[in-house]
């Protein structure tokens, strides 16, 4: 191919499967690169493009860094001609930190501090007016303002320091000229006197020696008289009481009184930051910073939990009253005493004990917690235990109820008090944090500031609008500043990355996306793409990895990498815009499905399902006290638009409860009255996400459904093997023995570089082939041990199968698994950690088609199992679940694919939007009547997908 300024030229990519594919992609366009999985999509993004973009980034940096270029890999290419700067954003959590929140990731959050620190108002907490610095000119235009004929006197308070008295100072200030006072005592009339009736006064001198007249201005009984002022606009007069305003701050340590005589009122100015008598600190943007040792609360160090009593595991059952037993530490033959001294006195309290302790009021909740005269509450309760935790039975009880729960000083919002005294537009900056992403649109729309302040936030306040439209566009609004970086899906961390990428207008670049539609209901879908319109419109090139057709089909052109996957994918199938009709000879299975000449199964008939489990009264998050049936026996799908309430649900509190009753032990769910119905037949509760299934480099899909421990015992069992004393362990990479010690068995050995990523290189010990060479001699059927982690497990199926050893039918049977869920293109020996989630979750779900489940004992929980998945994949997926089902067992999916909806025996969808606008049950039945509710978002795009039976053309399954 010849260069072209225009397009990005890829010569002869080998990259793992790819075979020596050459594409030519133009340049600011929206490409969309598809294809079944395994195919080599993500090779050509990622380990090619964006691999080369990275590695002539590295070539024109430092010396330190280039010394190891000689050494790193370059992508197997001939050559790639025309690659802009690239920038990758995946579907990943890029941080565990728990400090990260969508505010700080976003930058929406430190553009806030600005703004609060420029603009912001601190509220006195006790009368509530606004703090302010007075100036000289603050009081003058005070003063003139006035009535003409008012008087005032100009004071300034007698402030004593603490290594001098009260004569002291009069003494001292008689020496500068000053004669007369201003004395206001609490039980006395107000009078001017001059410094001889002061010092000749023995009585008066000795009260006000005794009176605190250093604390706050409020406290002060004595003024020094600096001037007698009349209201005016006369220059020269106005220039003389600024002098005298000057004198007031300097002989009253920073603070000025105006005394009005007509009005009989004393107002007060202080060129400190206070009021009330309460010193307040000037707002500064790292007062705001919860990472910062400035703003954080000092008892939680920003992080808005400690470690203390936890009210879910004190109080585990909200719907109780404390009467029936809310209380699980006041129960027992000696601590329910304790019950039944608060029942005792509860009348006098005025305290409902027969109401559940969800629908207690705050001031009733307080009452049983802090306690009163009457009776000490629960936390004197544990102050108690703490007194005698010599007592071994005291220590294990604390122990039993202690648990990550709020900061008792700061109630979780991680800031020191005096942050949230600053308000704008009357909320503080955790008001602003704890709002959802749409709803702190709206506030800031609406927000009104005066002339100044807007001259001073404007900028800010501009970048704050925009990232939060960004948001808005990619379908977050649901999300709230403070949520935590660590909880958010793959999906939603990937698009909040693409949200910041497009708040940094960065043009002529590179973008390359992994299926950024993850966790987006259809209903969002169009404004994703509306996105990554803006970002090529603004001058980049942008790639997506993506199955999600609608994307698909939005885009400039497409790439489909194919035919199949893995040894039999890595070839360049189709290239350019949609077509109208199939071309000739076409190998393109996405064309199939888009031009309709494939489609899904449809479920041939719907299970009756007779047995229920019930959620009642859930109000974790956004949860507004739903119950819900969940059906077992069958594939149960929850939907909703993205923050309607899914993953709290199912994730949050049916899946840590479910834990808990069973295994005795687990994650603390979420708030929710009880569980009830037939839970006596689930005797198995199983999570099945998108989390990787080993963080060692040299885990693998083959050692985590157990084949590789048949495989070890096979090689063992070689001539040569005993020959040397060769056993199983041997040929494990996990321990010392037969493993290259260079590289520990991972094949390849990681280089630290300052300041950059680590960069991986191969074991020069080993060559990459992970065991010392004796264990390499040793070949089953002339395979050595490197040999079969290199083969397919589809080629492993079949090799494994043909053998006569138990071992080799064995192995061929668990490998089957991983075949029957569309993994039979992954090689055995292939690293966790190269895994898509997608990908990681099919393992899993192999491992437990592995398994001798009994029969409807377990409950399998899915977390979107679609994820990386083709059209053409989805139908091995269902096959899966299909076969699950068969065995008894039960399955729950968090889904937005309408193939996986469809296919469901019966649907509970959320809403009916995200955020505050979702948390109820919007409907729960079989797909055919969501289909009819056009109310739903679900059931209007499910409406659209269930074609009738006679128009399907050809199944996915034939």
């Amino acid at each position: 191919m010849k260069f072209d300024q225009n397009h990005i030229i890829i010569q002869g990519a080998k990259v793992h499967n790819l075979k020596n594919l050459s594409v030519s992609i133009p340049r600011n366009q929206l490409i969309v690169i598809t294809g079944l999985s395994g195919s080599g999509k993500s090779t050509l993004a990622f380990d090619t493009l964006f691999a080369e973009g990275q590695r002539r980034y590295v070539e024109s940096l430092s010396s330190y860094a280039r010394q190891f270029l000689g050494r790193m890999d370059k992508p197997q290419v001939d050559a790639i001609l025309g690659i802009p700067p690239a920038i990758a954003i995946e579907q990943r959590v890029n941080t565990r930190n728990p400090r990260s929140t969508v505010g700080t990731s976003t930058e929406i959050y430190d553009y806030l501090k600005l703004i609060f620190s420029k603009v912001g108002k601190t509220i006195s907490p006790v009368s509530g007016l606004e703090v302010k610095t007075h100036t000289v000119d603050d009081i003058t235009t005070f003063i003139c303002d006035l009535d003409p004929a008012e008087k005032c006197v100009l004071l300034a308070p007698i402030v004593l320091e603490h290594t001098s008295g009260l004569l002291e100072k009069l003494s001292l200030l008689g020496q500068q000229g000053y004669s007369r006072f201003f004395l206001h005592l609490p039980d006395t009339e107000t009078r001017f006197l001059r410094m001889e009736e002061i010092m000749q006064d023995e009585q008066l001198l000795q009260r006000l020696q005794t009176a605190p007249l250093k604390e706050h201005q409020e406290q002060n009984y004595l003024w020094l008289l600096i001037d007698r002022i009349t209201p005016t606009d006369d220059f020269e007069q106005i220039s003389r009481i600024a002098d005298s305003c000057q004198s007031a701050f300097t002989e009253g340590d920073g603070r000025c009184d105006v005394w009005l005589h007509n009005a009989q009122s004393l107002h007060r100015f202080s060129a400190y930051f206070e009021e009330d008598g309460i010193l307040f600190e000037k707002p500064t943007p790292d007062l705001f910073s919860f990472n910062s040792p400035l703003g954080a609360c000092p008892q939680c160090e920003g992080y808005g939990k400690i470690i203390g009593i936890d009210e879910d595991l004190v109080i585990p059952d909200k719907s109780a009253s404390v009467f029936n037993d809310a209380v699980a530490c006041w129960k027992g033959e000696v601590l329910s005493e304790w019950k039944r001294d608060f029942i005792a006195c509860s009348d006098r309290m005025n305290f409902p004990i027969h109401k559940p302790y969800n629908q207690l009021t705050d001031a009733h909740k307080i009452l049983l917690w802090k306690g009163s005269a009457e009776h000490p509450g629960i936390d004197g309760f544990f102050e108690d235990l703490e007194k005698h935790r010599y007592k071994i039975q005291n220590r294990v009880l604390i122990a039993r109820y202690t648990g990550k729960t709020n900061c008792p000083s700061c109630k979780g919002t991680r800031l020191k008090p005096q942050a949230l005294f600053v308000k704008i537009g009357g909320k503080s900056i955790t008001d602003l944090s704890r709002l959802c992403i749409e709803d702190l649109g709206k506030f800031f729309d609406q927000l009104v500031l005066d002339d100044h302040d807007m001259k001073q936030a404007k900028r800010a306040l501009e970048e704050i609008k925009q990232r939060i439209q960004f948001l808005l566009d990619v379908g977050l609004g649901y999300l709230s500043l403070d949520r935590l970086s660590n909880s958010l899906s793959g999906g939603e961390s990937q698009r909040i990355n693409l949200a910041t990428s497009l708040g940094s207008s960065l043009t002529g670049s590179l973008y390359i996306l992994d299926e950024p539609s993850i966790g987006l209901h259809p209903r969002d879908t169009h404004r994703l793409i509306k996105v990554l319109k803006q970002l090529r419109d603004l001058g980049n090139s942008v790639l997506v990895v993506e199955h999600e057709e609608e994307i698909i089909r939005a885009a400039d052109r497409i790439i489909d990498i194919g035919p199949r996957a893995g040894v039999w994918g890595g070839e360049l199938v189709y290239e350019g815009e949609i077509p109208t009709k199939l071309p000739q000879n076409n190998r393109s299975l996405t064309l199939d499905y888009l031009l309709g000449v494939r489609t899904q199964e449809r479920r041939p008939h719907p299970r009756k399902l007779h047995r229920f489990i019930r959620i009642e009264d859930a109000f974790q998050n956004n949860l507004k006290h739903i119950s819900v049936d969940i059906p077992l026996g069958g594939l149960v799908a929850v939907t909703g638009v993205s923050g309607s309430g899914k993953s709290t649900l199912i994730r949050g509190i049916l899946y840590p409860a479910l834990s808990r009753l069973i295994n005795k032990v687990g994650a603390k769910p979420g708030q929710f009255g009880q569980l009830s119905g037939r839970l006596e037949c689930i005797q198995q509760v199983e999570m099945v996400d998108q989390n990787p299934i080993g963080r060692s480099s040299r885990s693998n899909p083959v050692t985590y459904i157990k084949a590789y421990d048949d495989i070890r015992k096979l090689f063992a069992e070689q001539p040569h093997a005993k020959h040397n004393g060769f056993t199983a362990s041997h040929f494990s990479f996990n321990i010392d023995g037969g493993r290259c010690e260079e590289c520990q068995g991972d094949g390849t050995i990681r280089v630290e570089m300052q300041f950059m990523a680590d960069v991986s290189l191969v074991c020069e010990s080993c060559g990459g082939k992970r065991f010392k060479s004796d264990i390499l001699e040793v070949k089953y059927h002339g395979h050595s041990i490197y040999d079969l982690l290199e083969m397919t497990i589809d080629d492993a199926v079949e090799f494994f199968g043909k053998q006569k050893e138990a071992y080799a039918k064995k192995t061929a049977q668990k490998l089957a698994c991983l075949q029957d869920v569309g993994l039979g293109y992954l090689k055995l020996g292939q690293s966790s950690s190269t895994l898509s989630g997608g990908e990681s979750q099919r393992v899993k779900l192999a491992a437990f088609l592995n398994k001798d489940v009994k029969d409807g004992a377990t409950l399998f929980i899915f977390d979107e199992p679609t994820t990386g998945l083709h059209f053409h994949d989805i139908h091995k997926l269902l096959q899966s679940f299909q076969s699950l089902i068969e065995k008894g067992n039960s399955i729950i999916v968090i889904e937005h694919n309408m193939d996986v909806v469809q296919a469901a025996d019966w649907v509970i969808d959320l809403g009916p939007e995200g955020g505050e606008g979702g948390g109820e049950i919007c409907f729960s039945g079989t797909p055919e009547d969501l289909a009819l509710i056009k109310t739903s978002y679900t059931g209007m795009f499910l409406g659209k997908h269930l074609l009738p039976t006679d128009n399907k053309t050809e199944s996915s399954g034939q």
